[in-house]
């Protein structure tokens, strides 16, 4: 083999060592979004009505409108307000929250029961 050759081979397998590297981290990340807490908004209710969570973490809260009209998931308490298109799911970032309840609801639907975040 030439010096070439070799050079070559060196720079193509440390290039695909340098993308499988890269790719982990992604395929890491994309496992963590699916198993993101979820509240589902279907049929004039959430679901679920209550969720626990960790206090002192920051979280991230996948909402999902499974109905047929835009929602807005609103908290006063977490200082957020989303709107949540039909058939659309969003992330809402939350800041570490000190143990307690925090209340949310559907502002575009009054008469939908409000849900309440628990941390724990």
């Amino acid at each position: 083999m030439t010096r070439i050759t070799v050079k070559f081979q060196t720079i193509a397998i440390v290039a695909f060592a340098a993308g499988l590297a890269a790719m982990t981290p992604l395929t890491s990340l994309a496992s963590a979004e699916e198993n993101l807490p979820q509240i589902n908004f279907a049929t004039d209710h959430f679901e679920p009505a209550s969720l626990e969570v960790a206090a002192g973490t920051p979280i991230k809260l996948k909402v999902m409108n499974q109905g047929k009209t835009p929602i807005e998931f609103e908290s006063f308490e977490l200082n957020r307000e989303r709107v949540v298109q039909p058939g659309q799911t969003i992330t809402v970032q939350l800041p570490k929250l000190d143990p307690g309840q925090y209340h949310f609801f559907d502002d575009f639907h009054h008469e939908v029961p409000q849900g309440t975040i628990s941390a724990r």
